[in-house]
């Protein structure tokens, strides 16, 4: 078992960069259910959806709960069966791999700071706009403002680095502009911050 999944199942976890920073994680959100917070992300979801990153899975399973259709995908095999046992359904997918449903998903959920999946904001952001329906929306949690764009290299404890980045609230717009997106709001609630993406 991976020390990400030791945080999935709740244990306490920090990031590490290589520029020497230490962030903490929040696994006990992770695993409880969604939050008034959340309900920014929820809100809005009125068709299929898509949690990318979709972690013990508390956003597909509250989904699945209103009648909303919704596919979680994760990396971990333990996220992956800690969703289905919640009573969502989840699939073990890299966000860049092939997905079902590929340009038929009506919103995509990029939450916990998943927006620096891969390291590259950009790439993330314009593969989530191919995966989106023509009339298709993102909401993405960022970072507070004024934290800018960040990539660096990174890891939990001891283990593997990977690249990750950060994108804070004010940065956000000019992100998903690259990426082909258009910034419809940006919410703060709880002292979390959330965007609305939408395909031109």
């Amino acid at each position: 078992m991976t020390v990400f999944d030791e945080a999935l199942l709740g244990s306490p976890s920090w990031l590490h960069t290589a520029g020497g920073e230490r962030r903490e994680l929040h696994p006990d959100r992770w695993i409880a259910g969604a939050d008034a917070a959340d309900e920014v992300m929820l809100a809005g979801c009125r068709g299929p959806s898509l949690d990318i990153g979709c972690g013990p899975g508390r956003l597909t399973v509250a989904l699945a709960a209103r009648g909303v259709p919704a596919l979680g995908i994760d990396i971990s095999a333990v996220a992956v069966r800690l969703t289905t046992r919640r009573g969502g359904l989840a699939l073990r997918r890299n966000v860049f791999d092939p997905l079902p449903a590929e340009g038929r998903w009506r919103n995509a959920l990029l939450a916990d700071g998943n927006v620096g999946i891969g390291g590259d904001p950009v790439a993330l952001l314009s593969r989530v706009g191919e995966l989106l329906s023509v009339d298709g929306r993102a909401v993405v949690e960022v970072d507070p403002p004024g934290g800018g764009v960040r990539r660096e290299r990174a890891r939990m404890a001891e283990g593997p680095w990977f690249d990750w980045a950060w994108v804070g609230a004010e940065s956000i717009g000019t992100v998903a502009a690259v990426a082909g997106l258009i910034t419809q709001r940006i919410t703060e609630h709880s002292g979390r911050w959330f965007a609305e993406l939408e395909k031109p």
